[in-house]
């Protein structure tokens, strides 16, 4: 019995260690040498000044700017959420009803076709970017705030826009918070 139990305490030990010391301090060795950018959150910093995240949506305030996906943690890091509201529910229905006259409000001549990623949130609530139809359609209010023609604000949605992951994974998609500050550049 007492064998046993020096056993299991030994094993318990050895194993805290490597599992709680040893193997996050490796792979925290590792990612910093191999992926610093990532491994510090692919913060985007301009003259010194962090921006914010290439992987972490953040809200956007103004006709003058590009908007991201609505977010139900309303863009705070420390909140993650999604809705967890079924799509048959009167709850989400309602969302994408208040997200669609909030949308044409804004944007008075989007029309009847709206890309689904200016309704609906993400599973996460910070998904960064949109889809290049997205990022098109806010094009006549972004024109007309800032003085920007929409050739102009076109050409920059597809400079920015990436396409498939290794040609395959995903779609294609751009980034709000580069494109913003892009946006930001032009004179």
């Amino acid at each position: 019995m007492m064998r046993s139990l020096m056993i299991a305490i030994r094993s318990s030990v050895f194993l805290m260690i490597l599992c709680g010391l040893i193997y996050p301090l490796a792979t925290t060795g590792v990612s910093q040498v191999l992926f610093n950018k990532q491994a510090e959150g692919s913060l985007v910093s301009i003259n010194g000044k962090i921006q914010g995240s290439e992987l972490l949506a953040q809200g956007f305030k103004g006709p003058q700017w590009f908007h991201p996906r609505a977010s139900a943690a309303k863009y705070d890091p420390k909140a993650s959420a999604a809705t967890n509201a079924a799509v048959a529910s009167k709850e989400y229905i309602k969302t994408i009803k208040d997200n669609v006259n909030h949308l044409k409000k804004e944007n008075d001549n989007i029309g009847t076709s709206i890309p689904a990623d200016l309704v609906t949130t993400s599973g996460s609530g910070f998904d960064p970017d949109l889809s290049p139809e997205a990022a098109k359609a806010q094009v006549p209010r972004i024109s007309q705030a800032k003085g920007i023609s929409q050739d102009r604000l076109l050409s920059l949605i597809n400079q920015h826009t990436k396409g498939r992951s290794l040609g395959i994974f995903g779609e294609p998609r751009v980034n709000v918070l580069d494109l913003n500050l892009a946006l930001q550049n032009i004179k």
